[in-house]
């Protein structure tokens, strides 16, 4: 089974490029974010043209997630992350696909750091740690998925001395991810790649993707029952290349 997870930064404006992936990946499971689309502007009918089922957590203009699925059946669960019953940014939606849990999510930027928004990252942080630890309670097997706006260690950012005061890079936000991992999640890229450079983002500006100067910000934590039945993974760098394309890149794994 492949699994994948996109921030395709626009499902109406990437449209193109997210279906040519489509076909061109042939995943089994993906998690979209940031669709920047209400729900009844979500391309329903295109995306099951190209074979998929999908539920979505849609939001006008911002945010928003998705869970698709190829000949595998999607009962959803719950959206939106437990813990704020006032947070109304569409970040979270979690489904059973097929025999796994999937959760998606698209964690909030936080910049400017200090500041709310800031506050904001480092709540959702605390109330994904609680949800997580309930899903690890659980007997399915469970895979959270989706961009974490984290990059856990000088090795997932370009020159990383310059991330140093940015909200994806401080302190405080990079413990919040390997608190959350040392529950007992595996970090399946970097298992897989433990001593690798490896990207999922690329900035439009300053010619970064040219430069190979990127982040790993998209991240695959897979419950233990998943860890074992892990055997490949990797990224689709050359989606970001292509025309009018969203500034990540495609990151996918293959369970047995």
């Amino acid at each position: 089974m492949k699994i994948a997870t996109y921030n395709v930064n626009g499902i109406n404006a990437r449209l193109p490029v997210l279906l040519r992936w489509l076909e061109y990946s042939k995943p089994d499971i993906v998690c979209l974010q940031e669709l920047k689309a209400p729900d009844e502007k979500i391309p329903k009918k295109a995306i099951e043209d190209a074979g998929y089922n999908a539920i979505w957590f849609g939001q006008k203009r911002w945010n928003g997630v998705a869970i698709l699925a190829r000949d595998l059946e999607i009962n959803e669960v719950m959206r939106g992350l437990p813990g704020d019953p006032d947070d109304e940014q569409s970040r979270y939606i979690e489904a059973l696909v097929g025999d796994i849990l999937v959760a998606c999510l698209y964690l909030p930027n936080g910049n400017p750091a200090p500041g709310p928004k800031y506050d904001y990252k480092l709540r959702w942080y605390e109330r994904l740690s609680s949800r997580a630890a309930e899903l690890l309670e659980m007997e399915t097997p469970v895979v959270v998925v989706g961009d974490y706006n984290v990059m856990p260690t000088d090795l997932d950012v370009y020159k990383p001395e310059r991330w140093e005061d940015d909200a994806l890079f401080r302190p405080e936000v990079r413990l919040a991810f390997k608190n959350l991992v040392e529950q007992g999640w595996t970090d399946a890229i970097r298992k897989l790649y433990p001593d690798e450079v490896i990207y999922t983002f690329y900035d439009y500006f300053r010619n970064a993707f040219a430069r190979d100067a990127g982040l790993r910000i998209d991240h695959f934590l897979l419950s233990p029952q998943l860890d074992k039945n892990l055997m490949d993974g990797g990224v689709d760098r050359d989606v970001r290349g292509w025309e009018k394309t969203s500034d990540h890149v495609p990151v996918w794994i293959e369970l047995k």
